[in-house]
């Protein structure tokens, strides 16, 4: 049974609001609270709030052993098995620098794990008078990270902390992609290809390069690109039984992009945007060129686009092949219907429930998510039909 202590969760009007409460009597035992629930346009689904205590997580996977590894920017990593913290966090994890945006921040298993047992991390490290985005793979004996083996690192270093990214992805042939931001420069590095940043790159699960990525022949090309454009892509997905991409990356003020990732494209950052500067004045005067990609859908204002996933469960029919994107500033999840890569439709979920930084479908097939500042572990559980739980109106 879990116990919440001094906290009751309560959802009115639509709203996820948490407050604490006055201290039960060490003789008096402290209920169960009553689960509560969120009437969305598909169907209902039950918030089962598992942790309340992290501070900035970034990425989750799990094991399969069942344990679930969450990464903690300050550069942890803690562990929960049976939906429930353990106590315990992984030791080994390199030394991170945690600068603004930069840390520690995704986590992710090689998709033939149970037989090379490879782990891969991205975070920010020192280099030079800034910091790097690495990315690097262990293994992992116990709860100790061991064999920790960098196998790429972006260039060149910058200062400051912005826009690191960072999500990883693999697809069907085991090539591991990764997304890098710009670092808050424009418009160099994610229009020109001599630097890693702005850009999603693609390499072998070692870190070599490719012979068939879109630039190895481009004299002062980075091999490794595959995209550009990009301004800070926090969120990525492969769509397995598509075999397609997806990416989600923070527009200025306003413009977010939902993008589909093919090959060589250039996403048009910072020549066409949908946003404004912060200040409110101009970026561009541009929002489509040719050669430049179209997003799939984009969001004004921002909801500030980090995690996202695809729904391939069975768990939840209603939402099956829907694109889940964790928003930020938007405090919520935006779920966005699909007709093959054209986006039909969109609702706005469990609005403040945090700033949501990662939302993802587990082994079997629920579905999590991460906040900010709230601090929060949710599983989302689709209601049984008529099942008795406590529904707010909706707005």
């Amino acid at each position: 049974m879990k116990i919440f202590k001094n906290l009751s969760f309560i959802l009115a009007s639509g709203f996820l609001l948490f407050a604490s409460c006055a201290e039960k009597e060490v003789s008096e035992p402290e209920p169960e609270p009553s689960p509560f629930a969120v009437e969305t346009e598909k169907m209902t689904i039950n918030v089962d709030t598992l942790y309340t205590d992290f501070e900035s997580p970034w990425g989750m996977t799990w094991l399969p052993d069942g344990r679930m590894l969450v990464t903690e920017r300050k550069g942890e990593i803690l562990i929960f098995k049976d939906d429930e913290y353990t106590g315990e966090k992984l030791i080994g994890v390199p030394t991170v620098s945690e600068v603004n945006q930069a840390g520690l921040l995704d986590i992710t298993l090689h998709p033939d794990y149970g037989n090379n047992g490879w782990l891969y991390l991205s975070y920010s490290r020192s280099q030079g008078e800034g910091e790097v985005l690495v990315i690097t793979r262990a293994k992992l004996t116990g709860n100790a990270l061991e064999n920790v083996e960098e196998i790429f690192v972006c260039g060149p270093e910058w200062k400051g902390g912005r826009h690191f990214g960072s999500r990883i992805v693999f697809d069907k042939d085991n090539y591991l992609f990764f997304s890098n931001g710009d670092k808050g420069s424009r418009p160099q590095n994610a229009q020109e290809l001599d630097n890693d940043h702005g850009k999603i790159h693609r390499i072998h699960d070692d870190g070599r390069i490719p012979s068939d990525n879109p630039f190895v022949n481009t004299e002062g090309a980075s091999p490794s690109i595959w995209t550009y454009g990009n301004r800070n892509p926090q969120g990525m997905i492969y769509d397995k039984k598509n075999d397609r991409i997806w990416s989600v990356e923070h527009g200025p003020k306003g413009g977010d992009e939902l993008n589909l990732i093919e090959k060589g494209n250039n996403y048009g950052w910072p020549v066409i945007s949908y946003g404004i500067n912060y200040d409110g004045t101009i970026l561009t005067e541009l929002t489509e060129k040719e050669g430049m990609e179209q997003p799939v859908t984009y969001w004004v204002p921002s909801i500030a686009t980090c995690g996202m996933t695809l729904v391939s469960s069975d768990r939840y029919p209603e939402w099956k092949g829907n694109v889940l994107v964790a928003g930020l500033a938007g405090q919520q999840i935006a779920r966005v219907e699909l007709d093959g890569t054209t986006a039909v439709g969109e609702e706005t979920l469990f609005k403040d429930i945090g700033r949501v930084r990662q939302v993802s479908e587990s082994p079997d097939g629920y579905l999590y998510a991460i906040t900010e500042a709230t601090g929060l572990l949710v599983k989302l559980v689709r209601a049984k039909p008529n099942a008795n739980i406590p529904v707010p109106p909706r707005d």
